[in-house]
């Protein structure tokens, strides 16, 4: 019951609020940046997971993952990109059970295409209103809870899953 709410001080209100505002206020922002590439961030985080397997290939639930989306969301996004020539859809001859997706060389291209746009919209977004010691303060508390909310997760763990290098 009500009783029982762990509510937040005015200490931590003051903390949650603009965390609250960038969660909000990010993502449309980063898709903005690539809308002139034809890419939201999702699918061209979808892209990114793609490009760091050694044969541009993965399952679709392994790309959910890593892309921190739903399978059903991964498998519509991967049907358009598909559409688009970005990457194909094939099963698994080990398994029937399983679809990969591999990233095309036109996917590849797109996506060096759309990297420095993205690269630049984290940098406006994010480092040019911080100092770098401020930068790894940020990602050290970042990845603390990221660990806490998902332990085993690929953003704690490997968050440079989402960038091309």
């Amino acid at each position: 019951g009500m009783g029982d709410t762990r509510w937040l001080t005015d200490e931590e209100i003051d903390s949650w609020k603009p965390l609250a505002g960038l969660v909000l206020l990010l993502p449309g922002y980063l898709d903005e940046a690539l809308q002139a590439h034809g890419l939201t961030f999702f699918e061209y985080s979808v892209l990114v997971v793609l490009s760091g397997a050694s044969d541009r290939t993965k399952p679709t639930s392994e790309v959910a993952h890593l892309a921190n989306g739903s399978l059903s969301r991964t498998s519509h996004g991967a049907r358009r990109l598909e559409q688009r020539g970005l990457l194909t859809r094939h099963r698994c001859p080990a398994d029937g059970r399983v679809t990969l997706l591999t990233l095309t060389d036109e996917g590849s291209q797109k996506l060096t295409d759309a990297a420095p746009a993205h690269v630049e919209s984290v940098r406006r977004a994010i480092f040019d209103a911080l100092e770098p010691e401020q930068a790894a303060e940020l990602g050290r508390l970042t990845r603390m809870v990221l660990t806490h909310l998902q332990p085993t997760g690929p953003w704690a763990n490997q968050p440079q899953l989402i960038w091309a290098d």
